[in-house]
């Protein structure tokens, strides 16, 4: 053997501790300017950066990308909310009009990335439209237009051009006493924002509720039995990451999942 190829094989790899996690992020089906994009808002990506993971969009191409190989190469996977709704169909609606738009494609990639997620152990946290997708992929099922039950709130967000409008904290949640989440915020109760359409009806047998709004919206849900941490809530953690203390409680706790993740590796 070489000098230098001696010299080379005796330095060690970096460790986990010397490199941030890899985050997978799913990603919505969009047509503009004559192309199909598959993105994630802004607002996901910059929460990741500052949590200290470096996030990679996940193209919502089902059957020409394989989760299994792309969840062999990340640490954690975060599900995004979009305008668009889980199509019903899935948990035996049927679909109307009334409650688009949806993202077939988005469907066809986030269900299964999700029980794959849960069953190897990797940390999930799941936002909004990601909630829902999350209790649809366990076998729960949805309120498609939450507005209309008797007694709710409307959990829609305010009419608006400007995000922070939208995006503001608008009701309570009120956290179990002993669960995940209140060890995570510290706190039993928490203001936050609320932009859905969509809530949990069937909650899915693999799942604990972690918050309710006052109107009794499950707003928080942990994987009961996951091997690792696998939870998501209703709300916008994201927005507000870098200056709402539960939001970037929920964030932190995602990350350092990630973190343990990449050392037990």
């Amino acid at each position: 053997m070489s000098p230098a190829a001696s010299s080379s094989a005796s330095v060690p790899g970096p460790s986990p501790a010397d490199r941030p996690p890899l985050v997978l992020v799913s990603a919505d089906v969009r047509p503009a300017d004559g192309y199909v994009w598959h993105a994630a808002p802004d607002t996901y990506l910059r929460a990741m950066t500052h949590i200290g993971a470096i996030p990679m969009v996940l193209p919502s191409m089902p059957g020409r990308i394989d989760l299994e190989a792309a969840l062999k190469r990340v640490d954690g996977v975060l599900l995004t909310g979009s305008r668009s709704n889980v199509h019903p169909s899935l948990y035996g609606v049927e679909s109307s009009e009334r409650h688009e738009p949806f993202d077939r494609e988005r469907d066809a990639v986030t269900l299964p990335l999700i029980r794959l997620a849960i069953r190897k152990g990797i940390p999930l946290l799941a936002i909004c439209r990601g909630f829902q997708e999350l209790n649809v992929a366990l076998g729960g099922s949805l309120v498609t237009e939450a507005q209309e039950r008797p007694g709710s709130l409307d959990h829609r967000s305010p009419v608006s051009e400007d995000r922070d409008v939208r995006f503001g904290l608008a009701h309570e949640v009120d956290f179990e006493a002993d669960g995940l989440f209140a060890g995570m915020v510290r706190t039993c109760r928490a203001r936050v924002n609320s932009l859905h359409r969509q809530a949990v009806d069937r909650l899915a047998s693999g799942l604990t509720v972690e918050a309710r709004a006052p109107d009794g919206t499950v707003e928080a849900v942990r994987v009961t039995d996951a091997p690792a941490f696998a939870a998501g809530v209703q709300w916008h953690p994201e927005y507000w990451a870098e200056s709402d203390a539960t939001s970037e409680a929920i964030l932190r706790a995602f990350a350092g999942a990630m973190r343990r993740r990449m050392e037990a590796r």
